[in-house]
């Protein structure tokens, strides 16, 4: 069997090999993981974006938004997110 496609995993290893793109990608890193995480929750909990949007009274187009990382949004913003979610944000500085 042959593999297709590209190995992400060494992809990245080069790319973060430069300090410029390595200083971007730590910068980026707390806000994706965010996401992620969100992304995780939603989808464990089987509710759609617009699903979300309804429970936190705002529109589906702003849970898209925050999901692709094109939004940068507000702390209260994320704190209802995550209640809707039935979660609770814990900010912790290193």
């Amino acid at each position: 069997m042959v593999k297709t496609g590209v190995d992400f995993a060494r992809i990245k290893e080069q790319m973060l090999s430069d300090s410029e793109v390595k200083k971007e990608y730590d910068k980026l890193k707390p806000r994706y993981e965010l996401i992620s995480q969100l992304i995780k929750v939603r989808s464990e909990k089987q509710l759609t974006q617009e699903e979300l949007a309804k429970i936190m009274g705002t529109q589906k187009s702003n849970i898209s938004r925050l999901e692709s990382g094109n939004y940068n949004p507000s702390l209260d913003f994320i704190i209802k997110a995550a209640h809707s979610l039935g979660k609770e944000l814990e900010i912790v500085l290193k």
